[in-house]
């Protein structure tokens, strides 16, 4: 057996060299280039545990058995996740310090289908603190604790008791002696993950793998973490108390939909009627630059309101300052109001806001951000219980949306009849079919 030589490692991304190198080739970071231990010799012959899966099967075989799921009591929660917990899956769940992932997942512990065994594996606090959130949240069902961080005794524990659900909290702070290196490190993460993710695959059971963030609202650690596990999601918050779980993978569902929540002392509880969550509540007249859009996420629709503020830019540069539109959006809208209607903008400074604090990334609402941009250049506000949706191309057309029809029921549900958007397959009652943005605001300001 030839003998292991000694190789350096990022400690950003986990790429390895040779040799000391001064800039990563993988990530392409400075001086992060540190001695590492040699990787250990791969294990020969066959896994345990895996005789079941020794000979090709047939797809017809296979029957349904992949597709058992454990519906938890948190509807949002299984809403994201396809329609429940998978079993044998892994999840990855992530979001900023203090969000709420220990109390969601204990919540989600909670919640679990009895009969199946709990384990809840937490490497960051004391059995007496989790006792503490376990009382001020009100949990009831028998969820078993450890408090322990090596690798190897957490897959003793697994192997003894046999959880059918498995969170372990965090995943950076697990770690191998075998591996010999820091918990968090590139190494580490993998190694821990890739027993973690194997363990609950061939045993039937579920495992959510709690994750740390980077400043840039990434999860820490090498990416291939993200590839291994069956399911991403990012737990976020909104500059109120409401919290939004969404998914960027998701191997058995959509990743469209996204779970709302709301943080109160007794911990997360769901949004049951969220189409009025992010509309502002107004007594007097619809003040200029304001707009409300049917966004359509995941399997419902969410009637949010735009806010558009331009002013005089100094020193003859423009800016656009957008945190939940991408900025490059509102100005492609600026730049197509500006050639077909005739408005200036390129001496303005935009200031683009969206109510409640979600991010939006549909086609769909081009249109209401143009009109948002042309109230607030204009000094008109639009009238009231006003909507508009559609996709606006750089030749000032609108093109259609998906979900046409259910975002104008969801408007006229909650009091909107005036609707503004591309024209529908059939004539609709209270609804203003344009076929351009010229003609939209003519609709929409002139009517």
């Amino acid at each position: 057996m030839a003998k292991n030589k000694p190789a350096f490692e990022c400690s950003s991304c986990g790429h390895r060299e040779p040799k000391w190198i001064g800039r990563c080739p993988q990530c392409g970071e400075w001086n992060t280039f540190s001695e590492a231990s040699p990787l250990p010799d791969p294990p020969r012959g066959r896994s345990p545990g895996t005789e079941g899966f020794s000979q090709p099967l047939s797809a017809i075989d296979l029957g349904r058995d992949g597709e058992v799921r454990f519906i938890s009591a948190i509807g949002e929660f299984n809403r994201v996740l396809g329609g429940g917990i998978m079993k044998g899956s892994s999840i990855l769940v992530g979001g900023e310090p203090g969000i709420g992932k220990s109390t969601l997942m204990l919540q989600a512990a909670d919640s679990f289908p009895p009969p199946g065994r709990v384990l809840y594996v937490s490497g960051e606090e004391t059995p007496g603190q989790l006792k503490l959130r376990a009382v001020r949240l009100g949990v009831s069902r028998e969820v078993e604790v450890f408090c322990e961080a090596e690798l190897e005794r957490i897959i003793k524990v697994l192997d003894n008791l046999k959880p059918l659900l498995v969170i372990v909290d965090s995943i950076q702070t697990v770690y191998s002696p075998l591996v010999g290196a820091y918990p968090g490190v590139p190494n580490q993460l993998r190694c821990c993950c890739h027993e973690l993710i194997e363990w609950a695959r061939l045993h039937g059971a579920a495992v959510f793998l709690v994750a740390h963030i980077t400043k840039e609202g990434l999860i820490a650690g090498p990416k291939v973490i993200e590839h291994m596990v069956d399911t991403v999601l990012y737990f976020d918050s909104s500059a109120t108390d409401v919290r939004f779980l969404r998914a960027s993978k998701n191997r058995f569902g959509s990743v469209d939909e996204i779970g709302l929540f709301t943080m109160t002392e007794e911990g997360l509880k769901e949004v049951r009627n969220p189409s009025t969550l992010f509309l502002v509540r107004r007594t007097e007249a619809l003040p200029p630059g304001i707009a409300t859009v049917p966004v359509h996420e995941g399997s419902r629709v969410l009637l949010m309101e735009i806010q558009a503020l331009t002013v005089p830019a100094q020193g003859g540069l423009s800016r656009c300052s957008s945190d939940r539109i991408d900025p490059r959006r509102v100005s492609r809208i600026a730049a197509v109001l500006e050639k077909h209607i005739g408005i200036k903008f390129s001496d303005q400074d935009l200031y683009i806001n969206v109510a409640g604090g979600i991010n939006l990334k549909e086609t769909g609402i081009d249109l209401a951000l143009a009109l948002a941009l042309y109230s607030a250049r204009t000094g008109l506000p639009l009238p009231g219980g006003t909507a508009a949706a559609g996709e606006i191309s750089l030749a000032g057309e609108i093109h259609p949306i998906p979900h046409l029809d259910r975002r104008i029921k969801t408007c006229r549900e909650l009091g909107f009849h005036r609707i503004v958007g591309p024209p529908p397959a059939e004539s609709l009652p209270d609804y203003l079919p344009a076929l351009s943005l010229k003609e939209a605001i003519s609709l929409v300001f002139q009517s």
